[in-house]
Order: structure tokens, then sequence, then C-alpha cells
């Protein structure tokens, strides 16, 4: 039952940050940005929210920019949303794109192998 409700925080939260991240007037938020998930504590403390940058080169300076505006971006989510206790967020990157195209580009090399090194 709590981890179905702490699911809704986590969309909740991640549909919310998604569109404040247009507000932020960090310049160095910018480019694509996504917020890809949120892993919130069952306290309802922390709130880990993974962010993907299309522009890699700017991965850093995106969080920085995002770890910059967290007080402002934890004040709106507790404006926006009824809960208890508004998370303190903590920014990191999401490399589970990145892992998912190295797991593809390796099955391709083992595939492309297999038919091409058959010789009996």
């Amino acid at each position: 039952m709590a981890s179905n409700r702490i699911g809704r925080i986590n969309e909740e939260i991640q549909r919310e940050l998604a569109s404040l991240l247009r507000t932020i007037k960090d310049p160095r938020v910018h480019g694509l940005v996504s917020i890809t998930n949120v892993d919130t504590t069952n306290d309802l403390r922390y709130a880990k929210v993974y962010v993907s940058v299309l522009d890699k080169s700017d991965v850093k300076d995106v969080i920085r920019g995002l770890k910059s505006a967290g007080g402002y971006l934890r004040r709106e989510l507790g404006r926006n949303l009824s809960l208890r206790y508004t998370p303190e967020l903590v920014f990191q990157e999401d490399t589970s794109i990145d892992k998912g195209t190295h797991i593809l580009k390796l099955l391709n090399d083992i595939e492309q192998k297999e038919s091409g090194g058959h010789h009996d």
C-alpha cells in the first residue's frame, strides 16, 4: 500500500519538476533537460531526481544549476503538492540511457560475429 503511494508521489514530483524546469533562470540549466525518474524515500525526506541532458558535455553544469535552484524548486513543489513534508531534492545524472545504448551495441557486435564468423 505504501509503495503504491510513494509511486504516485514520485510521478507527481516528476511531473511538477518537469514543468518547473522552464521557469529556472539559471543559465546553466539549458538545452534539452529531462527529469527521467524520481525516487522518494519512504519517510518523504529526500527525493533523488534523475536528470537526462541531451548534450553530455553540459551534464555537470546542468546538475550544478539545478542544485543551485533546489530551494526554489522545493518551495514551488511544496506550494503545488499537498504533502506533509516536501522532500529535499537530490539531483543525479541518469546514465540508464547510456547503459542501454552500450548493451545494445554489445548485443549487435555479438550478433554480427556469430552471423559472419562460421567457417566449418
